[in-house]
């Protein structure tokens, strides 16, 4: 499998794509005014505590205070042995909110959630600074490793070598990154150092810091795709801007020795995101259906709740049987559904509606088809059986707006229901409203101001209604077409 990384850069604007064998499977949109605040940790002030929601919501000098749950609060943790392992001892419950923040306290957070929709951002007081290879925990004893690490005995040698450098004295914890498979001590060794020497500073800033100040931003997003998205396996890294090529050549020769070199400069007279059809893909991205080469499809509706996945068999016929075509639909649809939820960000609740299959095989191999496909997914899945409706319910984790939400905005026409009242509908509402202002005020003439459209609808099929209309109020309407009107509004003005 061939994997690039394209970063195209605009004044107000950076973009990330990532391409696997050609076709794109993330995007990510950093906009100057916009940014995101994930991984940012700022002094904030409890504004308010909710004991019957067990959180608080604290002022970081975003526009909308942000959430702090209980459960996200640092407790003291066990000691670890020496050798990075937590201490048999059961998990601490989670205490009254109310025993553990005051209103007007000020405290030092980290944001976890971008605000998403009417929601604030999501807080915790568990700090975490991720590097290249691990990712701090201060003030927490125990040494993790990613579960993508499966091998056993590079696991127990990247943690004994971790637990090495970190005295048992100064308190941190670490999680050591897919990334750092394969890693000698010495790259390890710098990172701990660069976590030491940012935690320092953190803790000097946290000093003098006022309320709602940032005292620690994560990376760009060039540096971040760098970071988080350069592994071996990856071809080449491209950008179409010098300077950021520049530096992001500095930042990999620092931190990852020997991959600076496959971080190159697109000068092509073309648009990189031309050259590779990434715009068109981001335009598809936006779109209710997805078409599968079979000839079947996806349809995804994204709503507050959870985000629902259809699939149907569309034109393809199969050559055998109904049951062997919806199998083959399905597998492809499996591989499918894992890339779209991987391009559009969809995060939360996912549910997927297969086609029904009566074969118990053919369910598994459905499932554990999307269960691969979406193993090379960087946010965290649970996938669960299929329930007894047929349909597979799911999770990914979700810390950014979905691809949808951050490009577009609801429809202004239906205020984002994604469907219009028809002409007919709005007619016999301004018939209605009509009556309603005449009984209500004494004129004796009105002016109906309303689309184009509906006003061409009444003056035609139901000029015999305004008659009618007319001689039963006993009152003169008139009806004037404007082009600034939306189908569904319309003003009744009396003259």
């Amino acid at each position: 499998m061939t994997e690039e990384i394209l970063v195209n850069v605009t004044p107000r604007e950076t973009r990330v794509a990532v391409v696997e064998n050609g076709m794109l499977q993330e995007l990510h949109i950093e906009r100057g005014w916009s940014r995101g605040v994930v991984g940012n940790i700022h002094k904030g002030r409890v504004q308010r505590v909710m004991p019957g929601m067990q959180a608080a919501f604290v002022d970081i000098g975003l526009e909308r205070a942000a959430f702090l749950h209980a459960a996200d609060i640092v407790r003291p943790t066990p000691v670890g042995n020496g050798e990075g392992e937590e201490a048999a001892l059961p998990p601490a419950p989670t205490r009254p909110i109310a025993e553990l923040l005051r209103e007007g306290q000020e405290i030092i957070v980290q944001v976890v959630k971008d605000p998403i929709g009417t929601k604030g951002a999501r807080l915790t007081t568990q700090l975490s600074i991720p590097s290249r290879y691990l990712v701090l925990l201060p003030r927490n004893r125990v040494v993790g490793v990613s579960a993508r690490i499966e091998d056993e005995f590079e696991r127990q040698r990247l943690k004994a070598i971790v637990s090495q450098l970190t005295p048992p004295d100064i308190g941190h914890g670490y999680i050591i990154r897919t990334n750092a498979e394969g890693q000698p001590e010495e790259q390890l060794a710098e990172d701990v150092a660069y976590l030491s020497r940012a935690w320092a500073l953190i803790e000097e800033r946290s000093r003098t810091a006022r309320v709602g100040e940032r005292v620690y931003e994560d990376l760009s997003l060039p540096l971040r795709a760098v970071r988080d998205l350069m592994r071996r396996d990856v071809e080449k890294v491209k950008v179409d801007s010098r300077e950021t090529c520049d530096r992001l050549r500095a930042f990999a020769a620092q931190y990852m020795p020997g991959l600076d070199e496959k971080i190159e400069h697109y000068g092509g007279a073309r648009p990189i995101f031309d050259l590779y059809g990434v715009e068109d893909e981001i335009q598809r991205a936006l779109d209710k259906q997805v078409p599968l080469k079979s000839g079947g499809y996806l349809v995804i509706d994204q709503t507050e709740a959870m985000t629902t996945v259809d699939i149907n068999t569309g034109s393809f016929l199969g050559q055998r049987n109904l049951e062997e075509t919806v199998y083959r639909t399905n597998l492809e649809a499996a591989q499918s559904v894992a890339r779209q939820l991987r391009l559009r960000n969809l995060g939360g609740i996912i549910i997927i509606d297969f086609i029904d299959m009566t074969d118990a095989e053919h369910k598994r191999q459905v499932l554990r088809q999307l269960e691969k496909a979406l193993a090379r997914d960087h946010a965290k899945t649970t996938v669960y059986d299929f329930s007894p409706l047929g349909l597979v319910e799911m999770t990914r984790k979700r810390t950014t707006e979905s691809l949808e939400r951050q490009l577009s905005e609801p429809c202004h026409e239906c205020g984002g229901r994604g469907m219009l009242k028809t002409p007919e509908t709005v007619t016999y509402e301004i018939f209605r409203d009509i009556v309603r202002q005449v009984r209500q005020f004494d004129a004796q003439r009105l002016l109906v101001i309303a689309s184009p459209k509906v006003v061409m609808r009444i003056t035609e099929e139901e000029s015999a209604a305004v008659a009618e209309l007319e001689e039963f109020l006993g009152k003169s309407i008139r009806f004037q077409g404007d082009e600034q009107y939306a189908q569904e509004q319309f003003d009744v003005v009396l003259l």
